[in-house]
């Protein structure tokens, strides 16, 4: 299968890309950061040199660069059977005061990132045989399901990622096009950067991609509609 993956240079999508790229996938990978982002592309394609992989650095938080994006995956690709959404960003505040702009930031990357590149790609990919497998997946974050001290604006955005998935499933199920929402807890990511996980307090993203990539192995009649996961101790 052909795997988008956004957010691809790091955690949770840098983990998806190595577990797809193992099992013989061929990958399109977005991110921001160029620097990152073909560092990761060098690392993958010495580990997994039979692998056709290609990655691209975009802004998805900007509607044209989404676009942008869109159009080079349907250039690469025609249409992938899987898109992981995981481009995000975690900015922590209160709504009464976390800085100006806040909300606009991380809704425009947590959200509109999704919505604009989706958007480009799903006429093609609504196209294609409905008797193979297609699966959206929207990593969305236990933050979109309850809110908590000092969430704000991230988790306003989570929870209208959720909204995005939950409105894609519906408007997809006639494309047998499978949609996802993927809830993590805790993950040792750059956002938990220095914290000391010698206990395995939180969870390892590797955890989370192996979560994804069962759901991509089940027949085309089932779909997975949530994924929830929290480290074994719960929430921090």
């Amino acid at each position: 299968m052909k795997v988008l993956i956004t957010g691809a240079s790091r955690g949770i999508g840098k983990a998806l890309a190595e577990i797809f790229a193992a099992n013989g996938h061929s990958l399109l990978l977005i991110s921001k950061n160029e620097v990152s982002l073909y560092k990761t592309l060098e690392e993958l394609c010495t580990k997994f040199p039979e692998t056709t992989i290609n990655a691209k650095a975009f802004d998805l938080s900007l509607k044209e660069e989404a676009i942008k994006a869109g159009n080079w995956v349907l250039d690469k690709f025609d249409a992938p059977e899987i898109i992981i959404n995981n481009a995000g960003i975690f900015a922590p505040g209160n709504v009464t005061d976390e800085p100006d702009g806040n909300l606009e930031m991380q809704m425009a990357t947590n959200l509109y990132s999704a919505y604009h590149l989706n958007r480009a790609i799903l006429p093609a990919m609504i196209k294609q045989n409905k008797t193979i497998n297609r699966h959206i997946f929207n990593i969305c974050s236990i933050a979109s399901l309850k809110a908590y001290k000092n969430g704000g604006a991230y988790s306003i955005s989570k929870f209208a990622l959720h909204g995005f998935s939950q409105n894609l499933r519906e408007e997809l199920k006639p494309h047998h096009i499978k949609v996802t929402s993927v809830f993590p807890g805790a993950v040792m990511t750059d956002s938990w950067s220095g914290f000391d996980n010698r206990d395995n307090r939180i969870m390892e993203a590797s955890d989370v991609a192996k979560m994804i990539y069962t759901a991509t192995q089940l027949s085309p009649a089932a779909c997975v509609e949530d994924i929830v996961m929290r480290p074994v101790l719960g929430d921090l």
